[in-house]
Parts: C-alpha cells; sequence; structure tokens
C-alpha cells in the first residue's frame, strides 16, 4: 500500500511529521515520491542497492538508464564524488545554480553509492533541488536520495501528485503531495571536459544562463537525440523513448505559419475521415485556429517556460480523453524551447514533419 502525504510548500509546523514519516521510510529502504522545482521524482536512499533496485522494479526503468542523486546541500559532495574532481567552474556553476534545476556529472567516489545508480559508470550526476519540500526531505533523511521522475518508464513526467498516483499507486512506499511543480522538465545535466561544457540533457537551466555564468567557456549542445543501442548512455533521458503518450504523435514545424497551420488541419482532416480521435497540441496564439476533437493549448510562445511548464500534463490529458492520432506543433529551440523540443521529439518517436 502507497501511504500519501499532503504538505504545504510554506512548510508550517503542521506539515513537517508527514515529512519526518516519509523520511523515514527512505531510511528503511523503501521509495518515497516527492515534489522538485521541475517535477515529481522517484526517491530511494542512493547508497542502498536494494533500495535503488525498487526504483527500478517500480517504474519498468531499464537497468543501464543511470539515476541522478539528490543532496540538501554541498556537503553532502564529498561523500558522493571525487573532491579532486571539482573545479573552479564546477565551483562557479553550483553558485549560481543550486540549488536549481542543474544537474552536474563527476568523477563518482569508489563506495559512496551503489553501482545502480550509476549504471556501471566511473561517473555520477548531482544536484541540490530549488523546492522546498524537496530540501526539507533530504535534510531530514540524511541520505544521499537518487531519484529519477517518478513516472512509469516511457510516460510523461509528473509535474502533479496526481500523475505519480495514475502510474505508481500501489507500487510505492509513499508520495509526497507538494502541489504543481514550478519548471515543468527536467533538469539541465552537463559535463565539463577539458576546460570545456557539454548539455547532456537541455532542461531547466538554459544554454545561455551557462554561458552567463561561465563567459570564456566553450558549451557543447547535444547535435543529436539517440546514441547507439550498444552504448550505456551518460545521462538519463539519453538512450530510451520517453515522455510518451498512448497515441501516434508527430511534430509539425517550419517558418511559415500558416503553411504549418495549414498542413496539420488536412493531416487531423485526413485522421479524422480513417474514423481515429484526434488531438491537437498548439499555443495560445494559435488554438482557435484548430479544429480537432481535443485542441490543447500549451503554454504561450511568447513566454516559453509556461510551454514547458504545461507540456507533461498535456501529454497526458490526450490519454485521459482517449486522444490516438496527435499533431504537435514545433517551437523555436532558443532558451527554455532547446529542452522543450527535446521532450517533444522523444514523446513523438522522433517523427518530424517539415513544412
Amino acid at each position: 500500500m502507497t501511504k500519501y502525504w499532503k504538505v504545504d510548500q510554506g512548510l508550517g509546523c503542521e506539515t513537517f511529521e508527514p515529512i519526518i514519516e516519509a523520511a523515514m521510510l527512505l531510511r528503511r529502504g523503501e521509495t518515497v515520491a516527492f515534489p522538485t522545482e521541475t517535477v515529481y521524482g522517484l526517491g530511494a536512499d542512493a547508497t542502498n542497492t536494494a533500495a535503488v533496485e525498487r526504483i527500478f522494479l517500480a517504474k519498468g526503468r531499464p537497468s543501464d538508464n543511470p539515476l541522478i542523486v539528490h543532496i540538501a546541500d554541498i556537503e553532502q559532495l564529498s561523500g558522493l564524488i571525487e573532491p579532486a574532481s571539482v573545479t573552479s567552474d564546477h565551483r562557479k556553476l553550483m553558485e549560481f545554480f543550486w540549488p536549481g534545476p542543474l544537474t552536474l556529472v563527476l568523477p563518482v567516489k569508489t563506495g559512496g553509492i551503489s553501482s545502480l545508480v550509476t549504471a556501471g559508470l566511473t561517473t555520477v550526476g548531482v544536484r541540490i533541488p530549488d523546492h522546498p519540500v524537496a530540501l526539507q526531505l533530504l535534510r531530514e533523511a540524511k541520505l544521499p536520495i537518487a531519484a529519477p521522475s517518478a513516472n512509469s518508464s516511457g510516460r510523461p513526467s509528473p509535474t502533479l501528485a496526481s500523475h505519480v498516483r495514475e502510474d505508481l499507486d500501489g507500487r510505492i512506499g509513499g508520495i509526497v503531495d507538494g502541489g504543481a511543480t514550478g519548471v515543468g522538465v527536467e533538469s539541465t545535466v552537463i559535463q565539463l571536459v577539458d576546460g570545456q561544457l557539454y548539455i547532456l540533457r537541455p532542461g531547466g537551466v538554459t544554454a545561455e544562463q551557462l554561458q552567463s555564468a561561465l563567459p570564456g567557456i566553450q558549451i557543447h549542445e547535444p547535435e543529436r537525440e539517440e546514441i547507439l543501442d550498444s552504448e550505456t548512455p551518460r545521462a538519463p533521458g539519453m538512450k530510451y523513448a520517453h515522455y510518451a503518450p498512448k497515441g501516434f504523435m508527430h511534430i509539425v514545424h517550419g517558418d511559415d505559419t500558416e503553411a504549418v497551420v495549414a498542413w496539420i488541419q488536412s493531416d487531423i482532416n485526413a485522421a479524422k475521415a480513417r474514423g481515429e480521435s484526434t488531438g491537437i497540441l498548439t499555443f495560445e496564439e494559435r488554438a482557435f485556429r484548430y479544429d480537432a476533437d481535443l485542441v490543447i493549448a500549451c503554454g504561450s510562445l511568447s513566454q516559453p517556460e509556461t510551454i514547458a511548464q504545461e507540456l507533461y500534463a498535456a501529454l497526458r490529458q490526450f490519454d485521459q480523453e482517449g486522444i490516438h492520432y496527435i499533431a504537435a506543433e514545433g517551437c523555436p529551440e532558443t532558451g527554455i524551447g532547446l529542452a522543450i523540443m527535446n521532450r517533444l521529439r522523444k514523446a513523438a518517436g522522433h517523427r518530424l514533419v517539415r513544412v
């Protein structure tokens, strides 16, 4: 049976007891879902192999997909990674973005955490989340917590506790409901190599923000969306299909808005004629122009952060409404748009139409 706690992000005294109970479950080797500023995570003691195994079992997650470790403060780093590997650039990034949606990939300390967390790699991704409930839980647990997104593997990530219940109720130890998450997409995962910065997974911290923090560094953005099946992913979200609704989905994009709108509507009309239930994922500026069984305005192009915040809930809504055929509009790949399009491509199985 999955325990459920509703807490206030303000974390007054009336919400502290549930945090204590949830932390006790984590110390006992159980799994607990909790909110972060990005999405809900499914946490377990990163030093306990049996506990980490429960994450993979509950999610149905492939064991060669590494996990991110969440900590409460920088002092906890010394038990996880090789201290000599932390450069002045790492420290600048920590100062700028921790707590926050940035994961740093660093050489793992031998014996510091379960090898299941790293999927056999010599590195581990670490971050400090910027959410009061998550931070209080981490402080109370006094453990490094491995925590991928709290969803069934391949499904859209959860931004509400109700999403976690849809996927994992009865399969995990507990759910801490701290309300809606903020950023809406997962953390940015980066690795510094020979004085250069590699974005392994775009996310809540943009390339532009990273460049502002380290003006002199060369930044390498992802050049391809898939890695070879024989390769072990260096970070979560690099190898397997993710974020997908149950229906068929493809992305339509192009520089000519009128052409994109016309192509999508024609495509949807053809799907209707075949007897399929149809859906369109678009933006507030264009939703009125479409006709389908379900048209979802996913945020605004003028405020792309709202697209990120609403994306996963929108993908889940298509499932809830039984939509079988979905056309999604692409967005510009600047700022947070890079992370949005990364998630959309994976959700659509890399099916893109350029108009």
